[in-house]
């Protein structure tokens, strides 16, 4: 997949950041936020595409915009940076093929340790018992 074209579909939107930063957090917009229409993406395949809605569905609102924000530093650049690198590792992680789960054989020494240790236990169990004198 090319991400600079995937690049080129998303919208940046610069707000204005909660947080420390004294009187310059009032003047300066530095948080930044990231939109991407899923539904309405160009580069994406319809497989892709439905991979993506499946994979990243709690992250995907109705309208079909994946929506992510980033203002973890004073600079709008750094964050868009920031948004953007999140946004592609995202992309990624959601496109990913599953491998499936091999079902591990287990040993049969490992079985029989854990029915000896189950008749071990059992055994100091009845131990503990008073006698039966009748």
């Amino acid at each position: 997949m090319d991400f600079e074209d995937l690049k080129s579909e998303v919208n940046y939107k610069a707000v204005k950041s909660s947080g420390s930063g004294g009187q310059h957090v009032n003047k300066v917009a530095t948080k930044v936020e990231l939109y991407f229409n899923v539904f309405k993406s160009e580069v994406l395949s319809e497989e892709q595409r439905a991979k993506l809605v499946i994979n990243l569905s709690n992250r995907i609102n109705k309208n079909g915009y994946l929506i992510l924000s980033c203002s973890a530093t004073r600079s709008q650049l750094k964050n868009k940076e920031i948004v953007t690198k999140r946004f592609l590792a995202l992309i990624e992680d959601g496109l990913k093929e599953e491998t499936e789960r091999k079902p591990t054989k287990i040993p049969k020494a490992v079985k029989k340790k854990r029915l000896e240790n189950k008749r071990q236990q059992s055994q100091k169990k009845t131990n503990r018992k008073p006698p039966d004198l009748i």
